[in-house]
């Protein structure tokens, strides 16, 4: 709409003076297009965004579009490579998709703007740590959720139990409530994404790189003992060794009524109660425990970040629109809009008042990523880490199944 109103106000003005030129503030508005994903932002927060940001910056319009996640890293390739002509100045990425963009040379370094201007060592490292290659920072924090635990209020209280501190506690009172027809916990046997957060807990990786070379690390003696952690903890309930948390749905578990505990994102609890609607006052949240007092566990961060071609032609006016949307400002509102954990810990007292968010934003401040190669992509697509874990809660030596699925990943790394 508004470029046909601008080709009559020209139309207009050439009748009067046969101007075949518009003002000068009319010829140099140029357009931003961003791809944001599908349920990343609602629609009301785009369109106060737009409608400020275009105010703000007379000479921009932006153009939004809303893409699909299947598909989308073979569609943002394409566009990076240029093949795309009416292709994206700004892009939202996964977190941990940030290394297989940046390592095709597709992306603008936004090291500089990241330290000078947007506060770079602030940023939640789950979140920022992805988002570098090498040194470079590519990718720009826009929003994280993490998991923490989900537990019924009314079966702590009949078990005389609080929520715990540390993860010693926390093995203690899920003992007491695995009792009867109640599990302690819901812990599916493959769940490698909260293990991940017990072998950093400990210490321990995923995988190492040195001097450019990766290799699996579950063999560790750290590594060992969070996938330790795991299996006694994971004893505690029912969950299949064999599943991951979504063969079953942990939430349609949970809904049942005999589960204490689940490890998941609070936003799971919108399934749960949909399903069983009676739960929904009986419901808590609280952190993953660390191994100390007053010091959250170690989480794996999910969440995305905010890109920049480095063949768009707007270049200056696409980092404006990232620097708005990672800005202090509108990432607040973002987050008490959708629900998500503020890109900075700072930040996290603007969803102060919601008890899951509360909760995800405390463990954020030690959320971690998978290893920052673009190969991880790989790993996880045949992934040797729920192998290894079914193996080890069947009663397989751990050392010897760590081994052999640390390097399986090795491999995969080093595969080109």
């Amino acid at each position: 709409m508004r470029r046909r109103l601008l080709a009559l106000v020209c139309v207009s003005a050439s009748l009067l003076t046969g101007c075949g030129v518009m003002s000068d503030s009319a010829a140099q508005r140029r357009t931003v297009t961003v791809w944001l994903m599908q349920h990343s932002a609602s629609q009301d927060f785009l369109d106060r965004f737009t409608e400020e940001f275009e105010r703000e910056h007379e000479t921009l319009d932006l153009d939004i579009r809303i893409q699909e996640w299947t598909g989308i890293g073979e569609k943002v390739q394409q566009a990076l490579r240029g093949k795309d002509t009416d292709g994206p100045d700004v892009i939202e990425v996964g977190n941990t998709q940030v290394s297989a963009y940046a390592e095709s040379d597709g992306l603008l370094d936004l090291t500089l703007e990241s330290m000078r201007d947007w506060g770079r060592d602030d940023w939640l490292p789950g979140l920022a740590e992805p988002g570098r290659w090498g040194s470079q920072q590519y990718g720009i924090p826009w929003y994280a959720a993490n998991r923490v635990v989900v537990y019924r209020k009314d079966l702590f209280r009949a078990a005389g139990v609080t929520p715990p501190k540390t993860r010693d506690e926390w093995l203690e009172i899920t003992e007491r409530l695995d009792t009867g027809d109640t599990q302690g916990i819901y812990l599916a046997g493959q769940d490698w994404y909260t293990l991940a957060g017990f072998i950093w807990e400990e210490g321990g990786e995923l995988a190492t790189e040195r001097d450019g070379v990766w290799r699996g690390a579950l063999d560790s003696e750290a590594a060992l003992r969070g996938m330790d952690f795991y299996r006694r903890l994971q004893r505690l309930g029912d969950g299949p060794v064999d599943a991951d948390e979504e063969h079953p749905p942990q939430a349609g578990v949970f809904a049942e009524g005999r589960v204490a505990q689940i490890v998941a994102v609070p936003g799971l609890v919108r399934a749960i109660v949909q399903q069983n609607p009676g739960l929904e006052d009986k419901i808590g949240y609280f952190p993953v425990p660390g191994k100390e007092a007053g010091r959250p566990g170690a989480v794996f961060t999910g969440g995305s970040d905010l890109v920049v071609p480095a063949g768009t032609d707007v270049e200056d006016a696409a980092v404006e629109v990232v620097a708005a949307l990672t800005g202090a400002r509108w990432n607040t509102d973002l987050a008490r809009t959708m629900n998500y954990v503020p890109n900075k810990a700072d930040l996290a007292g603007s969803v102060a008042g919601e008890e899951g968010l509360e909760a995800m934003a405390v463990g954020a401040a030690r959320g971690r990523a998978t290893p920052a190669t673009p190969r991880w992509s790989v790993v996880e697509a045949d992934n040797p880490i729920k192998e290894y874990m079914t193996k080890v809660l069947t009663g397989a030596d751990p050392g010897k199944e760590a081994e052999r699925a640390a390097r399986r990943i090795t491999e995969t790394l080093a595969f080109e």
